[in-house]
């Protein structure tokens, strides 16, 4: 069964905070672009000091796994008014963040109709780190990038019958869909080979990989440690941060609040988060404090026996 939503928001105001706009999330795509330009080019300036190019990289590393961001706004089709500007953005973001926004929609779906529900929620196929040590993995990226490499070879060539968000007729869009993605990493390396400057290694690979840990992070922190249950005011968590966390995640620490409405566009979650935050289980201040809370508790963030 689904999870349950209890109406936090007057139907006027939700009317008026679901209305879509342009330019929000032109602006904010704008600038995630240019955040990775800039970090790129001040790494790649090989006369500039190694830390200021260190930085440059650190820079360019978050802005790539923050992509994820941007993939996640568009694939709810809530960035813009136009349905095929959002599926463009969402499938561009996911190339440069190493997802796929064909398969991610649909996988994302399912866990928004069973958030949090052990054997329903694809999310907790991923296990969750109960011991020190698989935390720092799952901080690391190294879980990530394990899990990614053999989900993209599922999606390439293995069975996806057993995967219950994808019905059979959507099979064969999701794999034309990642084999365009897979087309553009090969003409991408081909052309580092030829041109022997190691692009897609030096400034894709390398700071995805650096900047991986951040993204980690944040998402740890959407579910970990909530309920089980289907109240949507229990199973996920808000995390009041900084605003340069809340403009690079395009709002995602007000988690709580698009779970509970999915339809509400990235920028009217702020507002949405007065009303609704005294009546969730989890609303913490910081995401260190959300941290020092999980490993203080990991053994009991498995699943339920």
């Amino acid at each position: 069964m689904a999870q349950t939503s209890p109406q936090l928001l007057e139907r006027d105001a939700l009317a008026s905070l679901n209305t879509l706009r342009d330019g929000p999330g032109t602006l904010r795509l704008i600038s995630h672009l240019f955040t990775i330009v800039l970090g790129g080019l001040i790494w790649g300036h090989q006369s500039w000091p190694l830390a200021l190019r260190l930085a440059g990289l650190l820079v360019c590393g978050i802005g790539l796994a923050t992509c994820f961001a941007p993939l996640h706004e568009c694939c709810h089709r809530t960035a813009f008014r136009s349905r095929r500007l959002n599926d463009g953005v969402a499938w561009l973001s996911g190339l440069l963040s190493f997802y796929n926004s064909t398969y991610y929609r649909r996988y994302h779906q399912w866990h928004h109709r069973y958030t949090h529900q052990p054997g329903q929620d694809p999310e907790l196929d991923d296990p969750v780190p109960t011991t020190a040590w698989s935390y720092l993995l799952e901080l690391s990226g190294w879980n990530w990038w394990t899990g990614k490499l053999a989900g993209y070879r599922q999606l390439l060539w293995g069975d996806l019958s057993g995967l219950s968000y994808l019905s059979p007729e959507l099979i064969p869009q999701v794999r034309r869909s990642v084999r365009l993605q897979f087309a553009v990493y090969f003409a991408l390396a081909l052309a580092s080979l030829v041109s022997a400057n190691g692009f897609l290694l030096w400034f894709w690979l390398l700071p995805l990989a650096v900047g991986q840990p951040l993204l980690r992070f944040v998402l740890l922190a959407e579910h970990s440690g909530c309920s089980f249950s289907r109240d949507g005011t229990e199973n996920t968590r808000t995390t009041l941060t900084n605003p340069a966390v809340r403009w690079l995640m395009w709002n995602m620490p007000f988690h709580a609040e698009h779970h509970l409405y999915p339809s509400l566009p990235f920028h009217a979650l702020p507002d949405a988060h007065r009303p609704i935050a005294p009546h969730l289980a989890h609303c913490d201040q910081g995401y260190l404090t959300v941290h020092r809370r999980l490993l203080r508790n990991l053994s009991a963030l498995g699943l339920p026996a």
